[in-house]
């Protein structure tokens, strides 16, 4: 594998981590918070889906991103209401939004564009094009430096580097900041916040809100950046990916970024390298296609190790009187 090629499969392997690297932050000011959300992989397919919608129609990608945020956010709220006013299991909750998500984008999509549950493809104005950086274009021939500066780091749309600029932006609000503190408690011993005066419901549900919006960045990347419009299951698991990323990441941020970009060259290998030759055995595209998969189930059970989430997630919160 020349430089070249090196170049390509690393440069895959941002675009392809990008989604998966804001869904695992989502889920991680989520999770942190005591609100499992398995729904991650609903919300993502949901803001695909209105964003590649609205673009399409109004021929904007920004309200595209707008259109994709407020649909993820109200998936959100209603995770929320389930799960934080109505105390119900979070877990069934979130499955309930992906299949919620997966039947609703088809039937809405096959209505409203009549083309077999997909939109029209986005051109122009309608997608995210890509930056090139400042010089570099002067910098290409530069020898190794050039190259990896115009090649993997430039190049990319303003979702991917907003998505690498949330992973400091994330440790600093978690980590340095008294929303941070209150937020990490309120996932920890919620029964103590409370007799400190802090809401815990409140706490709550600005932590899935914030997670809302992160998943609709996310789906909106993969239908106006990552691909050209929106169609059935475009998500392809990318939500419980995203999820293992973050068992896997111990839920923190550094660790979440360097999960992803493990999972994303996975794809990325798995995308590039199909119907391998291994001395006269030609392995299956599918099985390449499967890897990132197989993989991700061999790295959380062999490589993890104990994980230990926050202790009160997953459980309601009930005021004593």
């Amino acid at each position: 594998m020349d430089f070249a090629t090196v170049l390509q499969v690393l440069d895959s392997t941002v675009r392809l981590s990008t989604p998966l690297l804001l869904a695992c932050l989502a889920g991680l000011f989520s999770e942190r918070s005591g609100i499992f959300d398995i729904g991650l992989e609903g919300k993502m397919l949901f803001a695909a889906f209105f964003s590649a919608a609205t673009a399409a129609v109004t021929g904007s990608v920004w309200l595209g991103l707008l259109a994709g945020i407020l649909s993820s956010m109200l998936l959100a709220g209603i995770h929320g209401l389930a799960s934080i006013t109505f105390r119900g299991n979070q877990l069934i909750s979130g499955v309930a939004i992906n299949f919620l998500a997966a039947g609703l984008t088809v039937v809405i999509a096959q209505d409203w564009f009549q083309q077999g549950g997909r939109t029209p493809s986005l051109l122009g104005g309608a997608r995210f094009e890509a930056i090139t950086l400042p010089f570099a274009e002067q910098l290409q021939t530069v020898p190794v430096f050039g190259p990896i500066y115009h090649d993997l780091i430039s190049g990319h749309t303003i979702l991917v580097y907003l998505a690498f600029a949330m992973v400091p932006l994330t440790w600093w609000v978690l980590f340095r900041t008294r929303f941070g503190l209150r937020l990490r408690a309120v996932g920890e011993n919620p029964a103590a916040v409370d007799t400190a005066g802090i809401s815990v419901i409140g706490t709550r549900y600005a932590a899935v809100a914030i997670c809302g919006v992160l998943c609709g960045i996310a789906g909106a990347y993969l239908a106006t950046a990552l691909q050209a419009g929106f169609s059935k299951d475009m998500t392809a698991g990318r939500g419980y990916i995203a999820l293992a990323a973050l068992i896997f990441a111990k839920w923190r941020p550094w660790y979440a970024l360097m999960s992803t970009l493990l999972f994303g060259f996975l794809q990325a290998i798995a995308l590039r390298y199909q119907n391998i030759d291994l001395g006269g055995v030609t392995v299956p595209v599918q099985v390449m296609d499967a890897l990132p998969y197989i993989l991700t189930v061999v790295i959380l059970a062999g490589f993890v190790g104990r994980a230990v989430p926050p202790r009160a997630g997953g459980e309601p919160y009930v005021k004593e009187s």
